[in-house]
């Protein structure tokens, strides 16, 4: 990295390359360390109440967030010791490489029509109950899936590193996870699950609009019709910000998302988005592509945004982003594997 790069934005780039490279840590993943805890701490305080729920989801977020702030402390005159420490945070919250290897792989099995394997294979991306998907949809439920998780996995970790380096790092990702942990509509988690919910609903509200925005500039020949879709339709999804990027990919990819989903027994319908035919497994291959571009489209920004600290001084850390001066569910879910993310229709 140049010297004159702040050590932030390096350590945001340089995570972000790991994570296309490597993907996620195959032992010890700290994300899943953090699931295991909190997953202890909810047999503890579990009760079926809004209070109980939110002391829960703040005392696992605000405990991810307060390692962040003592790391950046920590290094606040070491700036080698920052980029090392933002650019392995970095790559333990991001989930790019994942999603396209599990989009990659679902393509793959609809492609040799092994439709029994790709009904289990789903439950890496969704939480969807995928006993009866035939092939079509299937491929629509890991192609709204990795719109999604571009958003959710991606673009919104590397928002909130910029905006506020590690500590927004690690307490997006905390959230995230809890939501996806808990944040179901489910007897046991309706009235616990709430906060934490809700709380990654607003978390994500610039970030999936950022992704939406960038999945059009992304779109290359389609920027219009992406853009013009993504207006049109993005707030037809039951989720305030998964219809945000999934109607920008509809645009994209001229395919038409949304239908009815089963979860749990719970059937539901939604407003479709875009015009275009049903996906095709060879558009869910188009979507990992454009997954990535907007990626690097992602962290090209972030790493702008961030505060440009340069590595021969003293890295005194900005909470304020400039990211906003340009343009649930599902978020990666490293709980209880090292894997991706669970749609919980948040």
């Amino acid at each position: 990295m140049p010297l004159r790069l702040g050590t932030t934005a390096a350590g945001l780039v340089t995570g972000y390359v790991t994570d296309a490279l490597f993907g996620d840590p195959r032992t010890g993943h700290p994300v899943a360390l953090f699931g295991t805890a909190a997953a202890r701490l909810e047999h503890r305080l579990w009760a079926d109440s809004k209070p109980r729920g939110a002391a829960y989801a703040a005392l696992c977020t605000f405990g991810a967030v307060g390692l962040g702030v003592a790391l950046q402390t920590a290094t606040r005159r070491r700036p080698f010791a920052r980029f090392v420490l933002t650019a392995a945070s970095t790559w333990v919250v991001l989930g790019g490489r994942g999603l396209a290897a599990e989009g990659t792989e679902m393509a793959r099995l609809l492609e040799a029509g092994a439709v029994p394997e790709a009904r289990q294979r789903l439950s890496h991306l969704c939480a969807r109950d995928a006993t009866a998907l035939d092939a079509a949809e299937l491929t629509r439920a890991a192609t709204e899936s990795i719109a999604e998780n571009t958003s959710d996995a991606v673009v919104a970790p590397l928002f909130w590193g910029a905006v506020a380096g590690m500590p927004g790092l690690l307490g997006y990702r905390a959230l995230n996870t809890l939501d996806a942990m808990v944040g179901y509509r489910s007897p046991r988690y309706r009235r616990f699950g709430w906060a934490a919910a809700r709380a990654d609903d607003v978390v994500n509200l610039v970030p999936s609009r950022i992704g939406a925005a960038l999945t059009a500039l992304c779109a290359g020949g389609r920027a219009g019709e992406s853009w013009r879709v993504w207006r049109r339709d993005g707030g037809r999804h039951p989720s305030p910000n998964a219809g945000q990027v999934e109607a920008a990919f509809a645009g994209a990819l001229d395919i038409r998302l949304g239908g009815t989903n089963s979860y749990g027994g719970e059937v539901e319908s939604r407003a479709r988005l875009g015009e275009g035919r049903d996906p095709q497994p060879t558009d869910l291959r188009r979507a990992v592509r454009l997954s990535r571009l907007v990626g690097a489209a992602a962290v090209a920004i972030a790493a702008s945004a961030a505060p440009a600290t340069p590595w021969g001084a003293a890295p005194v850390q900005s909470i304020g982003s400039r990211w906003g001066k340009g343009p649930a569910r599902r978020s990666v879910d490293n709980s209880a594997r090292v894997g991706l993310a669970v749609d919980n229709r948040r």
